[in-house]
């Protein structure tokens, strides 16, 4: 008859565990169970709503999408794959506000916002209805954001594009997000002259011209052209009255320029452009107003074009009177009196009817400049001269080896530093937003001390000679001997003593 084995025996012979997964394989077993959890979440949500439908934010935010991501985000529609979804986006930067977004799930990127007219923070008296058309109201019933119109549509679907649709029964396409784009192109969708892409922060926006994409950076009132591509028309030419251009994210890896689907005006070629490498694309123009595009490998975002390489040539790298060395990248003032966070305050508007101070620097020049209108002038003092009596001119940049002069038209933001002599930057700086009057503040101080003293100074100089010469009046004799008689005040007001003393007072 057998024997049990002891239970310490039991033990020894229990197997070891084994160890555990290396740290790439943990990743994609968390990826695989969020996954797995997000689409148990999203595969009852609906592919297509119908009129009378309506939705609410939960009472409290959902917990973020992923670990990697701060969004919180509530899903109502979705497309028939699971990539994308239409709901509420919680967006976490102060103050944390309500938007209406589709999602790429795999990564909790919103590659559509609308664009509301207000803004609303989280609230479960928001709502989200369709009618015939899509009404985004906040907690007061307010319309923050609409589309649809006439003639109204019978649902609202979401396509495996991302493309978000209110449609007909018949298929028509009543509106679809794809039109108003915000700050970012997948592909497939169009860029049409009439539409523009915004920065997240809308700081910067991407248009269209008659033969040219550019981006602009608005400034004070005004919005300035940082960077430009033309198209070289090495397939069609541009047929003057056959209709705008358009742009286009294409599968293959590219931006396309186009005046019709026959007629392609321009490539704007990715990192892998015809080299055969799947994924969804997307074109995004980002918060520091660069324009960039990648790609999906089913696991991250993947860079593949980038519009401007160098930081230094960003319109506002450095902030407001900046300077940006392009070696390193790093940041400096103009004022180079100036050093610690931050140079001067940013500005708006003119200085039409305000006070300004002027600031000088070599060796500056805008990267962008050659996108700015400029003229020929005989001297350094004429460029400034012509933007010191223009309110609407906060500065100039003059090349004193070819005679140009730039004016910049708008508050002042990052200069590039060259180290060339012969450029020279004239920049004004508004007295009320810096707090001082520039370089000429130790002077004002000085006038103001001496302007305030010396009046002081020499009533108390007077008060002092004439209680000595009372007392010498009182002295009798000793001030017969001296030649001086006694007498009253208005007698020593008149004597040559008061007046040596008056004139002393007055020549400072």
């Amino acid at each position: 008859m057998t024997t049990k084995p002891a239970a310490s025996h039991l033990l020894l012979s229990t197997p070891r565990r084994p160890p555990p997964p290396p740290p790439t394989s943990r990743l994609l077993l968390h990826l695989s169970f969020f996954l797995l959890h997000l689409h148990c979440f999203t595969s009852a949500l609906p592919h297509q709503l119908s009129r009378g439908f309506s939705a609410h934010p939960s009472s409290n935010p959902p917990p973020p999408l992923s670990s990697s991501s701060s969004l919180s985000f509530q899903p109502i529609l979705d497309d028939p794959t699971g990539n994308f979804s239409l709901g509420f986006l919680l967006l976490p930067s102060p103050p944390a506000l309500l938007h209406l977004a589709v999602v790429h799930l795999p990564s909790a990127l919103p590659v559509w916002r609308a664009a509301p007219a207000a803004s609303a923070r989280w609230s479960d008296s928001a709502s989200l209805s369709f009618n015939g058309s899509l009404i985004f109201s906040d907690r007061t019933g307010a319309v923050l954001w609409s589309a649809g119109g006439s003639p109204a549509g019978d649902r609202l679907v979401l396509l495996n594009s991302s493309n978000l649709q209110i449609q007909k029964l018949s298929g028509s396409i009543v509106w679809q997000s794809f039109d108003s784009p915000f700050d970012t192109l997948v592909q497939g969708q169009n860029l049409t002259s009439s539409a523009t892409l915004f920065s997240a922060d809308r700081r910067y926006s991407m248009r269209l011209g008659t033969n040219y994409v550019a981006l602009y950076m608005a400034a004070g009132t005004n919005t300035v052209m940082y960077w430009q591509v033309t198209a070289l028309e090495e397939r069609a030419e541009i047929v003057k009255g056959a209709g705008p251009i358009y742009a286009r994210v294409d599968p293959l890896g590219f931006l396309g320029l186009y005046q019709n689907e026959t007629a392609r005006v321009h490539v704007m070629a990715f990192d892998t452009f015809n080299r055969g490498i799947p994924g969804f694309r997307r074109l995004t123009l980002e918060t520091d107003g660069n324009l960039r595009a990648y790609y999906w490998n089913a696991y991250s975002w993947v860079p593949d074009f980038t519009a401007i390489s160098d930081v230094c040539e960003l319109p506002a790298h450095c902030g407001a009177y900046g300077v940006c060395t392009m070696a390193k990248g790093d940041c400096g003032c103009l004022d180079e009196d100036r050093t610690g966070d931050g140079c001067l305050p940013s500005d708006a508007g003119n200085l039409c009817g305000g006070k300004f101070w002027e600031l000088r620097r070599t060796g500056v020049e805008l990267p962008y400049k050659d996108l700015l209108v400029s003229q020929k002038v005989g001297s350094r003092e004429e460029c400034e001269s012509g933007c010191q009596r223009n309110c609407s001119c906060w500065g100039a940049l003059y090349n004193n080896a070819t005679g140009n002069c730039y004016r910049m038209d708008f508050p002042v933001e990052t200069l590039l530093a060259t180290g060339d002599r012969h450029r020279v930057g004239y920049f004004k700086v508004r007295n009320a937003r810096s707090g001082k009057e520039g370089k000429k503040e130790p002077l004002v101080g000085l006038v103001a001390v001496l302007v305030v003293g010396l009046p002081v100074f020499a009533g108390v100089a007077m008060f002092g000679a004439y209680r000595m010469w009372e007392y010498r009046r009182r002295a009798g004799g000793a001030l017969m001997e001296e030649g001086i008689s006694p007498g009253s005040y208005k007698e020593f007001k008149n004597s040559s003593s008061f007046r040596e003393i008056e004139l002393s007072g007055s020549g400072r």
